[in-house]
């Protein structure tokens, strides 16, 4: 499968941010007067809108946006960096970043996608940056991949993957005509990942330099 361009998601996919991430959302929960969600719960809310999540758990769209406010609080002051990247990612990103041109397509808001990635010095992997916004317009994945085909002026789509660990990652390629690729290494798993129908699913970071040969 070779391909010039690769889209990658960035939780779950490059980092792990679910420390962060989770302690973000259970002080949100905190703030709403609310139970504290379950690990199972909140890994559920890696990748998808946060909106969207929110609403989920039972809160009105009014509730669900102040949450986000909430959950912002903290993930400002301290949540986004705390971040690990996958072992081997790096090695994977210098080596594809050599052969292909590289774009983050993130659902994280984009402001805050390009702050982790400049904390872990990882900018330099990438021509281009895409994430949500900070207003819930552009907030799924097929918004995102849209986006960022749109910005970066890519018109054949036979030369782009994207590569994902949720299914959203997935069918938001799918809506958009390009390929992708599945990870069991994030926080989805292998049953919502072959329901949506990459062309491809791997188990470790490493594996992706058998498929960009």
């Amino acid at each position: 499968m070779k391909k010039t361009k690769i889209l990658l998601d960035l939780d779950g996919t490059i980092i792990d941010s679910s420390q962060g991430i989770f302690a973000s959302l259970n002080y949100a929960m905190k703030e709403m007067n609310r139970k504290p969600l379950d690990s199972k719960t909140l890994k559920t809310f890696i990748g998808p809108p946060l909106a969207e999540s929110f609403i989920k758990t039972g809160m009105t769209e009014e509730e669900a946006q102040e949450a986000i406010d909430h959950y912002r609080t903290l993930y400002k002051k301290e949540g986004m960096y705390q971040v690990r990247p996958y072992d081997g990612i790096e090695d994977v990103l210098t080596q594809l970043a050599e052969r292909y041109e590289l774009f983050l397509a993130t659902s994280k808001p984009e402001f805050f996608a390009v702050k982790i990635v400049h904390h872990l010095d990882f900018a330099k992997f990438f021509e281009g940056i895409h994430g949500a916004d900070l207003e819930g317009v552009r907030a799924d994945k097929k918004a995102v991949i849209h986006d960022a085909l749109k910005v970066e002026r890519v018109e054949d789509l036979s030369t782009v993957v994207m590569i994902g660990d949720r299914a959203h990652d997935i069918t938001g390629a799918k809506e958009n005509n390009i390929e992708s690729v599945g990870v069991l290494y994030g926080f989805g798993n292998k049953e919502e990942l072959v329901n949506a129908g990459p062309q491809k699913i791997i188990t470790e970071p490493r594996e992706l330099l058998d498929i960009f040969q």
